[in-house]
């Protein structure tokens, strides 16, 4: 198979491999690449891939990738480069008299203008005669100096490798502006940020036909990728407020419908819903192609579910309020106690082992302590396979973004429900919200 250049963006290194494959499957473009040489220190991979034509169609829609490119040659030096280039020089003539633009980026070090048209001249030896237009050309070449990620404070003014490659594709790095969360009309404490949303409506398959689920929308921000991306959706929580918009930072603008006006995509939002997903009136069985949430971690937003902590008390159930039941009231809220954060992963991973359909995916926030986490804290579920798990660190804690694929029906199980390896020790994530407002000290040292 013909080789391509995949150029990532530099942001979210870890979660790159993850939204390739998802990709890969989700377009049903074949692709295979040295393991060894991929690395999160270097914005090139490069990748066999069956045609042009593939390759585009896989990118399309990539957020962390900023273009694939139709492999010309590589090297340390330019010496090296030139040398590989001509040794094919059949493709040249393909292209001699097209409107072109070459893009020279450097990554590990800043090129001056100057640096850039001296790279751009230097290739004057393919003898293009074809007219530079800066905008919409017919032909566009990427030359990339990687100088490799580097603390520095001097950076190295040799390259480590040098690609060079006819730009075939682009990704869709433009939503991570169109959805930016300060153009939003509504948003609340815990939206969350444009990019890793679309990444996780990639990883999650979303796509036309589809029908995806978040069990805990909040101002629901996966409710727009997901659907902008073809699928219809659905989100509950058990607090209305954020969804009608009584609740967040920008109050008053009709909550959640704002945003789906906003982006036309109202009528691929199904509906909202308020209640507790622990008791959800969803009929038994498949139902959701995806399901993608960010648990609530009781730091921003406390995880919570019906109840009292004083038990059910039936006079306090039908109190009237102003002449008015008081669960009857447009501001109502229901009592709730404590939902802790590994008893919420625990019920996540057993809704969506019922009601995933099978090649169905669960994609969620897997919030955990750095200095205690371990591969074994991520839950398992005997129906759901573990596909990708990827970290975004804060410092003291981090948060994963886990990845998990339906592989079989509830009664087609050798294991029986329930079995995780999670539930053989305490997991990094649990007792999380305790342990981050203790500055992540051990708790039995407090």
């Amino acid at each position: 198979m013909p080789s391509f250049i995949l150029h990532f963006a530099h942001y979210h290194e870890d979660f790159r491999l993850a939204e390739l494959h998802a990709l890969s499957e989700l377009e049903g473009v074949r692709i295979s690449y040295d393991k060894d040489e991929y690395s999160a220190g270097s914005p090139i991979l490069l990748v066999d891939i069956e045609s042009t034509a593939q390759a585009t169609k896989l990118v399309r829609r990539a957020i962390l990738i900023r273009s694939v490119s139709e492999y010309w040659g590589s090297g340390a030096t330019y010496a090296e480069l030139f040398g590989e280039v001509k040794r094919t020089p059949e493709r040249w003539a393909e292209y001699k008299h097209q409107s072109f633009k070459f893009t020279v980026d450097g990554f590990g070090r800043s090129l001056t203008q100057a640096e850039k048209v001296a790279v751009i001249e230097s290739f004057s030896f393919m003898g293009f005669e074809g007219p530079i237009r800066m905008k919409a050309p017919e032909m566009e070449f990427l030359v990339c100096e990687d100088y490799g990620r580097t603390n520095l404070p001097v950076p190295p003014e040799t390259p480590k490798k040098l690609w060079f490659g006819r730009i075939v594709g682009r990704g869709s790095r433009q939503l991570v502006d169109m959805f930016d969360v300060k153009k939003r009309k509504y948003l609340g404490n815990t939206t969350m940020d444009a990019e890793l949303s679309l990444v996780m409506a990639n990883q999650a398959l979303a796509r036309p036909g589809a029908l995806v689920y978040d069990p805990f929308v909040g101002t629901g921000s996966f409710l727009l990728t997901c659907s902008y991306f073809g699928a219809c959706s659905v989100g509950s929580d058990i607090d209305g407020r954020q969804i009608r918009g009584t609740a967040g930072f920008r109050k008053g603008v009709n909550g959640i419908s704002a945003n789906l006006a906003q982006y036309q995509l109202a009528d691929r939002v199904l509906d909202t819903a308020v209640f507790d997903v622990c008791r959800n009136p969803w009929r038994s069985g498949p139902l959701f192609d995806a399901i993608v949430t960010d648990p609530p971690y009781g730091v921003r937003a406390g995880a919570k579910r019906l109840g009292r902590k004083n038990g059910t008390v039936p006079e306090h159930s039908f109190t009237i309020v102003d002449g008015v039941e008081n669960h009857k009231r447009s501001d109502y809220y229901p009592p709730t106690v404590a939902y802790e954060m590994s008893d919420v992963i625990s019920d996540l991973l057993e809704l969506a082992a019922e009601k995933l359909v099978v090649g169905g995916r669960l994609v969620y926030w897997l919030p955990t302590v750095v200095n205690e986490y371990e591969p074994k804290d991520v839950p398992l579920h005997p129906a759901l396979k573990l596909v990708a798990n990827s970290e975004q660190p804060f410092g003291g804690w981090s948060r994963r973004l886990i990845t998990m694929e339906k592989i079989a029906e509830l009664g087609h199980l050798d294991e029986p429900v329930g079995t995780s390896s999670a539930q053989k020790h305490d997991p990094a994530h649990k007792n999380f919200r305790d342990k981050y407002f203790n500055k992540f000290e051990p708790l039995d040292a407090l």
